[in-house]
């Protein structure tokens, strides 16, 4: 039994061909929101890609822009393909097209779910990219005269100061890492060789952090030096520790600005995902109403239309039986051509004796 089946008269055919055709012009639109979407991603992404130790989350905005110029080209050519459905002589020249076209329109509406669905499963994949940027832009934030690093001190700075943040996962971070450059460090010092001589690796660690990670709503001025030691500074509580600094860490606050435009654009796609496949079921529907009345002869007459001619079941066990038996052609081909080529070869050494 057929899945979905409804019946349709000349009247609907026509009107159904005329709603298809303005929904696939809808479609064309959402397919250019979709490239739009993707572009924006990708904007967003390359502002800080500096801070990221990979940039693989880059295939979710190329998805969405690939996917985006495909809904633009098909659904172009579903709104000439239906507008001339609603005449069944101009059906005919598209009838050999309506199934690859179906089945391609299918295999594209599930690219915008994958699509829609790729955006909410990249958080741990960008949490990690970005703990291990931002950890190898902190040790480098220093080398401001190393060609390819030079630039890191100050989008590190512009970083902070835009998502009031501090460090990677807090302002402690700074205390792990040499973030002032040999350059600005008086050698000649004891107190700065004692200093490089009592740390592993011999890097100059202090309890302090750069200008960037202060706080403007602190209402003294900023404490960068001897952050933690609240006895080195007059009136230096721990209410003033709070309001010193930033408090928050710039993976997350880059974490949670990302999830958010990512969260939308999912829902954005999900809902371009519903329209698409409805635009397809008209179709599906169109299609199968258009073939039917072109076996009864009479235009006029009613006509049937269906998702599916069989049922599941039924459908899954035929397409299964036509994959089995293109198996079994391609392993006959295989044969045929491994023994065309035994005999030739032995054809060539008996003439060679």
């Amino acid at each position: 039994m057929a899945v979905g089946q409804v019946t349709f008269t000349k009247a609907d055919r026509e009107k159904l061909a005329e709603l298809l055709w303005l929904l696939n012009w809808i479609s064309v639109l959402t397919g250019a929101m979709l490239f739009a979407l993707g572009v924006f991603l990708k904007i967003e992404i390359q502002k800080w890609q500096e801070v990221m130790s990979d940039q693989e989350i880059l295939h979710v905005p190329h998805m969405l822009m690939t996917t985006g110029v495909a809904a633009c080209g098909i659904n172009f050519l579903g709104g000439k393909i239906c507008l001339d459905c609603a005449d069944t002589n101009k059906f005919l020249r598209w009838k050999l097209v309506m199934i690859p076209y179906v089945v391609c329109t299918f295999f594209f509406t599930f690219c915008i779910l994958v699509g829609a669905l790729m955006c909410y499963s990249v958080s741990t994949q960008l949490e990690e990219s970005l703990f291990l940027g931002l950890r190898n832009a902190m040790r480098f934030y220093k080398d401001t005269d190393t060609p390819g690093r030079c630039f890191l001190k100050t989008s590190l700075d512009l970083l902070q100061i835009h998502f009031h943040c501090c460090g990677n996962s807090g302002h402690q971070d700074w205390f792990k890492v040499q973030w002032v450059s040999n350059r600005y460090l008086d050698l000649s010092s004891s107190a700065v060789l004692d200093r490089l001589r009592s740390n592993v690796g011999g890097h100059f660690l202090m309890d302090s952090v750069p200008f960037s990670c202060c706080s403007t709503f602190s209402p003294r001025p900023c404490i960068q030096q001897q952050v933690s030691n609240s006895s080195a500074h007059f009136h230096y509580d721990k209410r003033s520790q709070l309001m010193n600094l930033w408090g928050r860490g710039c993976r997350q606050a880059l974490l949670d600005h990302y999830t958010a435009i990512m969260t939308s654009i999912g829902v954005t796609v999900l809902l371009i995902w519903l329209f698409e496949l409805l635009v397809l079921t008209g179709i599906r529907y169109l299609q199968t109403a258009m073939e039917n009345v072109l076996r009864l002869g009479d235009e006029h007459l009613e006509s049937h239309g269906w998702i599916l001619e069989k049922s599941f079941a039924e459908t899954a066990r035929l397409n299964l039986n036509i994959m089995k038996n293109l198996g079994k052609c391609y392993q006959t081909e295989e044969r045929q051509q491994d023994h065309n080529i035994n005999t030739h070869g032995a054809g060539s050494v008996t003439r060679q004796h």
